[in-house]
């Protein structure tokens, strides 16, 4: 997976072709979203533009999301593959007894609050009645062409209160078999959307913007499902080529799928090869131990931001990894990340695998939503179009053991005191904790670096944990229980004025 580059476009409709609204690729909606490097900062310099960096108001909501859901679903949870092939008889997709309203009571269940759909997945088979592919639902004998996946599942899940995102891979196998991906045709300019012979649409508004092809294939499947299915919350893209030859490479034209993104889902996130969210790094649901919101980033081909340093760089934004990262740095930017895995050990579904155990979805929980990340939690649906039985069972008590790691914040109500290093909290009388959920204000950014939690014991303070960042969330999990009546938050370093939003204390029931 790798990200995208020139962040933040805008539904700017300014340049007029021939009656044709041009979308321009315009500065972010907010003026601290990126913050240009210069090759003469030094460290100081460094840390102090990173203090600056803040979110925009889509980042915060997504941030607040914490526990959202993938669903693979497609031919290949008919053929048994995990990359398919483009060339699959579509006849082969059969969900007979598709339920996309158990999808999302399960998930809803489970404590998420956004689930995305592989609308379109390497192998470019669509999840609705496209008009610009026959590889999709409509070419098979499934309700007798007359399917819409993407359409039951977007109206179940708003219907159970989650928020819809949608998945379309940049990979596209059938479009290379069929000599639009990866033909070697020049980029330029292109009207969306595309009218087709015997279109039933009439567009409001077309937009020009410059593509390869494929590019323009891109677009016209963006805009059907950015336009046709409700509002989108998330926009996932990833980098990946597929299995076509690397001689045939497709540049991506990102900066233009961006564009039209931004203008009919102006709300949405666009992740995690997108200007908004990132990749982890990693498919085990784990962030880093020090997770930063603010990260290095240099500017690649046609829109595309990509780390400064590796994805998989173990330390991605503190102040080492800043000057590490300089040279190659043209931004700093708020760019969180979203931890994905698979509650099975395949992205599709095959009988022969179960779901991960509720010990192993808890490790997963801590290590990401405690590590200022969002999960993202893979539950694929079977053959028969459901969630299987025992990932929905497992899914419940995945919530119901969350809820009793953190069943009630003894801080509530409690006496309060802040200063300008951190929280004290005199909770009336001595109550027994073992986990402490902190969170900073992020509209502020994301300023601690180092902090230390104190108990006071027999007459005086005793430290009981020590971290280094928190973000918008840090879950610490003490050892033993620690009794005491007062707490203190103490942050021993910060790049700016710290803003702490949350100083939970908890005593589990496990």
């Amino acid at each position: 997976m790798t990200v995208s580059r020139r962040l933040f476009v805008t539904a700017a409709t300014a340049l007029a072709v021939t009656g044709v609204p041009r979308l321009a690729v315009a500065a972010p909606d907010d003026r601290f979203y990126r913050i240009p490097v210069s090759q003469a900062d030094t460290e100081a310099d460094l840390v102090r533009k990173a203090s600056q960096v803040r979110p925009t108001a889509r980042q915060i909501a997504w941030q607040s999301l914490e526990q959202t859901a993938f669903l693979h679903f497609g031919v290949n949870t008919f053929t048994g593959l995990e990359w398919g092939t483009g060339d699959e008889d579509p006849n082969v997709f059969q969900p007979t007894g598709l339920d996309t309203d158990q999808w999302a009571a399960a998930l809803k269940d489970g404590g998420f609050r956004l689930a995305i759909l592989t609308v379109k997945h390497h192998d470019g088979f669509v999840l609705y009645p496209s008009r610009y592919t026959d590889h999709t639902v409509a070419s098979s004998s499934w309700r007798d062409g007359h399917g819409d996946v993407l359409r039951s599942f977007a109206d179940s899940m708003r219907r159970h209160g989650l928020k819809v995102g949608v998945y379309l891979s940049p990979a596209d196998e059938n479009q290379y078999l069929h000599g639009v991906y990866a033909n070697g045709s020049a980029r330029s300019e292109r009207t969306v959307p595309t009218l087709v012979e015997d279109d039933d649409r009439s567009p409001d508004r077309f937009f020009t913007l410059s593509a390869t092809d494929y590019g323009a294939h891109m677009l016209n499947t963006l805009y059907e499902v950015l336009t046709e299915y409700g509002p989108v919350d998330e926009v996932w893209f990833d980098g990946a080529q597929g299995h076509i030859p690397p001689d045939k490479v497709e540049s991506y034209d990102w900066d233009s799928w961006y564009a039209l993104v931004r203008a009919l889902a102006p709300d949405a996130a666009i992740a995690v090869t997108g200007p908004d969210l990132r990749w982890v790094g990693n498919e085990s649901g784990i962030a880093r131990e020090d997770e930063w919101s603010v990260v290095p980033v240099k500017e690649n081909q046609y829109g595309r931001t990509d780390w400064a340093l590796s994805y998989d760089t173990p330390d991605e934004g503190s102040r080492a990894a800043l000057v590490k990262a300089r040279p190659a740095t043209d931004y700093l930017q708020w760019w969180p990340a979203e931890c994905d895995v698979s509650i099975r050990d395949g992205w599709f579904y095959h009988a022969d695998q179960q779901p991960k155990s509720v010990d192993y979805l808890t490790e997963i929980y801590f290590g990401s939503v405690g590590r200022n990340a969002v999960l993202l939690l893979n539950v694929p649906p079977d053959t028969e179009g459901l969630l299987h039985a025992t990932d929905v069972v497992r899914l419940r008590e995945f919530r119901e053991r969350i809820e009793r790691e953190l069943p009630r914040d003894l801080a509530q109500g409690a006496r309060r005191t802040t200063t300008p290093r951190g929280v004290d909290l005199d909770l009336g009388h001595d109550h027994e904790v073992d986990r402490i959920r902190l969170a900073e204000d992020i509209r502020h950014g994301q300023q601690v670096e180092n902090l230390v939690v104190e108990a006071f014991r027999e007459g005086a303070w005793t430290q009981v944990a020590s971290a280094g960042t928190i973000g918008a969330s840090r879950i610490l999990l003490l050892p033993a229980p620690v009794r005491a009546r007062r707490w203190r938050l103490r942050v021993t370093r910060s790049r700016n004025a710290v803003h702490i939003a949350e100083f939970g204390l908890y005593r589990s029931e496990v």
